[in-house]
């Protein structure tokens, strides 16, 4: 009896392993799946485009592992009139679908927030901020925000938490395969060119200083782990607020300190500007979808008090 027993644990064992390797692979991206990009970082993170995921395995193992995702957005001033309706309808076609998902609205004026229809499991909540004189504090105060509530709420309830400009609409499938401890975002305008011609923050004074770098990273998009996204949000904040201090000002503000931030602590998941492109820059050819799109600018209009 004892003999068979033995036997029939080490069969369960002998089906158990390739079922284990074969989650494990289909659960990766395919690196070799795009022989004309980048899929892979020296640090061995993956790099995701169209063509290197199956959806369906993603979205089944998240559901088993009761993934759930926090959105942060800000809509202050005019950016609540000019997109946080669009930009909200969108994610609900697009954005984590299946998945239980929490938004979290920061806006300075949450009475002019218009109703929105949402799906099963997905809920809103309205946090009023302060509206800054300036677009540029509004952009920089957004790390310690964020920070707050992740520590008050979001830990309490999601995984994972999404940190999204609200100018933007989303197009496409901007699913689970995007989930990751760290997750930063290729910047549609710099991917294709040489690192000199990255924006790095240069002023030596400046806590964003930066003479090289992987990659140049887009603000507009960032996520992770609950963890990890409050970790980024209070060191690109301390380094803000020192900054501050010293009278000094990064080049591009949050993304200047996040840039930093990603140099010295290297994100486990890159996304490619399949997940935050423009189409003014016109066809590329690796390009082959587009999740969500950078929608009409009007900087002159919507930074004005």
């Amino acid at each position: 009896m004892r003999c068979f027993q033995k036997i029939k644990c080490t069969l369960k064992c002998l089906l158990w392993v390739p079922a284990a390797l074969c989650a494990l692979y289909f659960t990766r991206p395919s690196m070799q799946s795009r022989t004309d990009v980048q899929t892979c970082t020296t640090w061995k993170a993956p790099i995701l485009w169209e063509g290197m995921f199956d959806p369906e395995v993603y979205d089944q193992n998240h559901k088993k592992e009761g993934t759930s995702v926090a959105l942060t957005v800000f809509a202050v001033g005019r950016y609540l009139d000019e997109y946080l309706e669009t930009f909200l309808n969108s994610s609900e076609h697009h954005f984590m679908v299946g998945l239980p998902v929490s938004y979290y609205v920061f806006t300075d004026m949450p009475e002019k927030v218009l109703h929105i229809h949402l799906g099963p499991q997905r809920t809103l909540k309205m946090i009023k901020v302060q509206r800054h004189s300036r677009w540029q504090d509004i952009s920089m105060m957004r790390m310690k925000a964020i920070s707050d509530v992740i520590e008050s709420d979001i830990r309490h309830h999601s995984t994972h938490v999404f940190c999204f400009d609200v100018d933007q609409v989303f197009t496409g499938r901007f699913g689970s395969e995007a989930l990751g401890d760290s997750v930063a975002l290729l910047h549609a305008y710099y991917y294709h060119l040489p690192k000199i011609f990255y924006t790095y923050d240069r002023n030596p004074k400046s806590k964003a200083y930066m003479e090289n770098g992987d990659f140049y990273y887009h603000a507009a998009v960032f996520g992770g782990s609950w963890k990890s996204v409050k970790s980024l949000a209070e060191g690109c904040y301390q380094n803000i607020m020192e900054d501050k201090q010293n009278n000094v000002e990064a080049l591009w503000h949050d993304e200047s300190h996040l840039n930093k931030y990603l140099w010295l602590h290297k994100p486990s998941r890159v996304l490619s500007p399949e997940y935050c492109w423009d189409t003014h820059i016109g066809y590329r050819s690796d390009i082959q979808v587009t999740r969500l799109l950078w929608a009409p600018k009007q900087y002159d209009k919507l930074r004005t008090l």
